[in-house]
């Protein structure tokens, strides 16, 4: 026969564990607690959206972790708690870009015209109201486009080499390299394309220079992301196309790759998310052009990220609302960069199924 124990969230002789906060109280909560911060907020020199923000969020966690932890008990109070702080966390890790975004299309709306995306600015004063970004465009999609087709091709290899093929001491210096070149600074692979292909080789200014250093800079992001991909592949795929009598290399590239190619695309997106917004390798590289220059090959050429830099220096409202429709249309561009290479895989995969 056993013999009934109290459970220590039980008070009183009421077992804690069965009482639950009604959806009223949960709504009377931050209600109570946002009306508290305006407030302290009227009364106090405290000032400031983030402040109050915070003070808010703060006070809503201390105030419902009480209140569950009279009414229900600690264990639901601790977990109540922490679902705040996660929830707290998440809206603290969003907000910034919320607010990016925000920010960027409501200034970036003034000149989301039709004139903006076909017009240059050759011929165009900084204070003209008339004018575009066509070159820097059409250079920026050169010079992403370019750099992609380097280094993708050539950053997948070297991570199925490591994850593959590599032993001893020379795969090992290979890895280290790689993780040398993730903390290259941007400035810095621009000046060694300005010093070996512009200076030493005379090849002059251009966006295949351009493309070469944002390849640098890219190709760390390719190999390591890739890498783990293709690590992830069951090993149990791996020896089945080996006990079937496939070669080596045919359960790479049949089994291995098609498995890892969705993790692989997501790393390739990342990498041009992370060039296209380079800045410093285009100032050293391609020089910038108000004029469009199709040929990536030859001349001058300018770059969205380089025409927002050059705009938002300018001291006169009418530069500045270009420079934020130019970051506006980066952040497009990047947006559709994903969405095509997410269909794509999409279409791969349905077409393997």
């Amino acid at each position: 026969m056993t013999t009934p124990t109290l459970s220590s969230s039980s008070l009183g002789g009421l077992d804690m564990s069965t009482r639950r906060l009604s959806r009223r109280m949960l709504i009377a909560i931050p209600i109570g607690c946002l009306a508290l911060s305006f407030l302290i907020f009227a009364v106090t020199p405290f000032q400031g959206r983030a402040d109050f923000v915070v003070f808010f969020l703060l006070s809503y966690i201390v105030v419902q972790t009480v209140i569950s932890a009279v009414y229900e008990g600690r264990r639901r109070a601790v977990d109540r708690f922490v679902t705040a702080l996660v929830a707290a966390a998440f809206v603290a890790a969003i907000a910034p870009l919320a607010s990016v975004l925000g920010f960027t299309i409501a200034h970036g709306a003034k000149r989301f015209d039709l004139t903006f995306f076909t017009h240059s600015m050759s011929g165009v004063s900084e204070s003209d109201k008339g004018g575009g970004a066509e070159n820097a465009i059409i250079g920026t999609l050169e010079q992403i486009g370019i750099a992609t087709a380097i280094a993708v091709p050539f950053g997948v290899l070297v991570a199925i080499f490591l994850t593959e093929y590599s032993t001893g001491r020379f795969g090992r210096a290979v890895s280290f390299f790689v993780d040398v070149m993730t903390g290259v600074p941007s400035i810095v692979a621009g000046l060694f394309i300005l010093a070996a292909w512009v200076l030493a080789l005379g090849f002059g200014y251009s966006g295949f220079a351009g493309a070469l250093a944002l390849t640098v800079l890219m190709l760390p992001t390719v190999i390591r992301s890739s890498e783990e991909m293709l690590k992830l592949v069951p090993p149990s795929l791996k020896e089945g196309g080996l006990a079937l009598g496939l070669t080596r290399t045919r359960v790479v590239l049949r089994i291995v790759l098609p498995t890892a190619l969705p993790g692989i695309m997501t790393g390739i997106m990342l990498a041009v998310a992370r060039i296209a917004g380079e800045t410093a390798p285009l100032l050293l590289t391609v020089f910038g052009n108000v004029a469009t220059n199709t040929n990536p090959f030859s001349g001058a050429q300018s770059g969205l990220p380089l025409f927002v830099f050059n705009e938002a220096g300018n001291n006169n409202q009418t530069a500045i609302d270009r420079a934020w429709t130019g970051a506006l249309t980066l952040i497009i561009l990047v947006m559709l960069f994903n969405l095509i290479a997410r269909l794509g895989v999409h279409f791969l995969s349905r077409k393997r199924a």
